[in-house]
Formats: C-alpha cells, sequence, structure tokens
C-alpha cells in the first residue's frame, strides 16, 4: 500500500501538522520540526506533545509514514569548529524533538565541503556527526537525503551515500530518502523504464534498499545531470508522468512515506489523487 502526503505547515504549533495533513487528503506528510529559518527554537510544551500524539493517532498517521524535515542550516560536515558545532547542537535538538514527538525517522541535507575541505573528509565528518546524534537520542534513525549536487553540497551519488552510512555505527538507525528532482538533476535518469529500473539496481547494490525510509516526489525544472535543486509541479517540469508511475507501481516502495514538496501547495490534494490514479 502506498502512503502519499506532503510537505505541510506547523504554523501555530507541530500539533497543527496532522490536522493540515488530513485536510489535504493525505497519508504521510512532512513537517519542519521547528523554524527552518532559525538556529534555536522553544521547546515543546507537554500540550504541543500530547496533542501531536492523539491527533495523530485519531487521524490514523503511524510514524512510520511521518517523515520530518530537519533545517536547512544544518550543514553535518562544516569545515569549520564553530559551524559543525551549532550544526550538531541543532541536529541534536531536532532528533530529541522527534522523539519527543514518538517519530522514528528525521530526514536531513547530509552538508557540504564549501570548498574547504576534501570530500572524504566531509563525508567522513557527516558519519561523525550521525553517530554523536544517535548517541544522544533513541529510537529515532537519521535519514540522509540524497541530493541535486549543487555547489559544494554531498550526497548526490550514491557512493557518497554508501560512504557515510558505511561509517556509521549503528546501522539500523540511518537510513536514506530519495528525491526525484534531486535523483535527476544529479545525473540518474529515472524517466524511462529502462532508467529507473537502472537507477533503482545501482542503489540496491550500492547502498541498499534496506536503508531506503522514504520518497519526496517533485518534478524537475532543470534537466538531467544539471546539478540545480529546482522542484516543479507534477507533470509541469522535465520528467513526463512516466517516472511517478513507476514508483506508483514499484512494490518496493509500499508502507513508506512519499511526501510531496512541490511548489504550489494549492495543487498539494489534486496531486495526491493523481498519484493514486496512476495505481494499475
Amino acid at each position: 500500500m502506498k502512503f502519499i502526503g506532503a510537505h505541510i505547515s506547523a504554523s501555530g504549533g507541530v500539533e497543527n501538522a496532522p490536522l493540515n495533513a488530513n485536510a489535504i487528503g493525505a497519508k504521510a506528510f512532512a513537517f519542519f520540526t521547528k523554524n527552518q529559518r532559525q538556529w534555536f527554537a522553544s521547546p515543546y510544551t507537554d500540550q504541543n506533545i500530547d496533542l501531536f500524539k492523539s491527533r495523530c493517532e485519531e487521524l490514523g498517521y503511524s510514524p512510520n509514514h511521518i517523515l520530518p524535515h530537519a533545517s536547512y542550516l544544518i550543514n553535518l560536515g562544516h569545515p569549520e569548529e564553530e559551524g559543525l558545532n551549532k550544526s550538531r547542537n541543532a541536529f541534536n535538538d531536532e532528533m530529541k524533538r522527534c522523539e519527543q514527538l514518538g517519530i522514528n525517522r528525521l530526514n536531513f541535507h547530509p552538508g557540504s565541503h564549501l570548498n574547504k575541505i576534501a570530500i572524504d573528509a566531509c563525508l567522513d565528518r557527516i558519519a561523525e556527526s550521525i553517530n554523536i546524534a544517535l548517541e544522544k537520542s533513541n529510537g529515532v534513525a537519521a535519514v540522509i537525503e540524497n541530493t541535486a549536487g549543487q555547489g559544494s553540497n554531498l550526497g548526490h551519488t550514491f557512493e557518497q551515500i554508501a560512504h557515510i552510512i558505511d561509517k556509521v555505527d549503528d546501522k539500523s538507525r540511518v537510513g536514506v530518502c530519495l528525491d526525484t528532482a534531486h535523483t535527476l538533476a544529479a545525473g540518474y535518469e529515472i524517466r524511462t523504464r529502462e532508467g529507473y529500473d537502472d537507477t533503482f539496481n545501482q542503489f540496491d547494490e550500492i547502498v541498499g534498499f534496506r536503508y531506503l525510509k522514504g520518497i519526496h516526489i517533485n518534478d524537475s525544472k532543470k534537466e538531467l545531470a544539471s546539478r540545480v535543486d529546482r522542484h516543479d509541479s507534477l507533470g509541469k517540469g522535465v520528467m513526463t508522468m512516466d517516472p511517478f508511475s513507476f514508483l506508483m507501481n514499484d512494490p518496493r516502495l509500499d508502507d513508506l512515506p512519499l511526501i510531496l514538496e512541490t511548489p504550489d501547495e494549492s495543487l498539494w490534494a489534486e496531486e495526491i489523487q493523481l498519484l493514486y490514479s496512476l495505481q494499475k
């Protein structure tokens, strides 16, 4: 069974996230655990936590279908000590927030070398940051999102993701989220049947399907191997609807959170129904 949703707003309190997801007919959802443009945020109150949990239970949202997104400010491979410490503290805080809410995974962009350290050294630093966060939290998996490879961002190749995972001590608490727009922009052709199958076979061989914890479903404004991260609404970018049909009929993606991050939120309810209509 497929669980499709979107990255919805948690404005006014994290407890509003499940309500906003339900309003668009989502069976899964993502949200920011705090303001993604600020380093610090007030702790959750007991009321925030209790309402979030009760509303998820009431509306039928399992922790397996909720994929929070960490702040864009975080760079777990930061080459400078101050930036690295700020990033690690912020990531640790977000992992604890997920733990408080009873959520079992946190999605994040792995990090950037900023042209100041070697790629492998940055990947090692990201893994070290994950190990620190796992030691300080319980029950929450750190989910690495593949990137488009824009600028000095790492995580755009399956080999780089596998490098990070290899150096994580507790492999039961690390995973991967594949973003369709990022995958295409990074150079993986997923728009043809042959290309889709080859890409996911590579992922399985290099990383392993056992680590897949979610999918971000986005069309792309930019072409194959552009290394530019620009999402578009489904069917309005360069991807056609074919890869989304492949996804919806791939049993390996059952029971995962499939999350829209398309730019026009007024279309999310329609896009959710469109995706379900592609099932054969």
